[in-house]
């Protein structure tokens, strides 16, 4: 099976780190994976893209519109804009924790959650809505989010990799200091 895999989020976020966890777990699988960050302006509070295609026939790096079957969104606006690259019957795994832009406070339209949310609920089949305050809350930290959407991710069967993938990949990748609460964090939703 292959997995196509956009991540997204504003920076910060740990995106790209999310996206190295899954390419280090396929690689230590021995899976053939090939990646792709589009990061801009994210040192300011801007959008932050990964693309993650794992599995064998990959020829490039950037999935194309509709040709995701994963979205995993640490931002709700975020989601919305990729959505078009989410396959019909695809997955989006999505934090309901807004990070609203300085535009939207200052002279921009307002930043509508529950709209953003609700215009997701209309258009996805599979949805997996993570309440990001509650899990940094019990988890002690906001800063595993990402180890959070990647847990949901793989415990409401969108990835064909399993969590000791991805554990695996935490202790390689990680130092010591912080295995401990990103594996808690993997497991939060299990």
């Amino acid at each position: 099976m292959r997995d196509d895999i956009i991540l997204c989020g504003v920076g910060g976020q740990g995106t790209v780190l999310a996206s190295r966890l899954l390419s280090s777990a396929a690689m230590l699988r021995g899976v053939p994976v090939k990646a792709a960050e589009t990061i801009g302006m994210a040192q300011r509070g801007g959008s932050v893209t990964s693309h993650v295609r794992i599995g064998e026939g990959v020829s490039s790096p950037l999935i194309g519109r509709g040709g995701a079957n994963v979205l995993m969104a640490f931002e709700p606006a975020e989601a919305v804009r990729q959505l078009v690259y989410l396959k019909p019957g695809g997955t989006v795994v999505v934090s309901n924790r807004p990070i609203i832009p300085v535009s939207s406070v200052t002279i921009g339209p307002r930043y509508d959650v529950e709209a953003i949310m609700g215009y997701l609920h209309d258009r996805v089949n599979r949805l997996v809505v993570v309440d990001a305050n509650k899990a940094a809350h019990e988890l002690g930290s906001a800063r595993v989010l990402n180890v959070v959407l990647l847990g949901a991710a793989l415990h409401a069967g969108a990835l064909s990799m399993a969590p000791d993938d991805i554990r695996e990949a935490i202790r390689v990748r990680l130092p010591e200091r912080f295995h401990e609460l990103n594996l808690r964090a993997l497991d939060y939703l299990a």
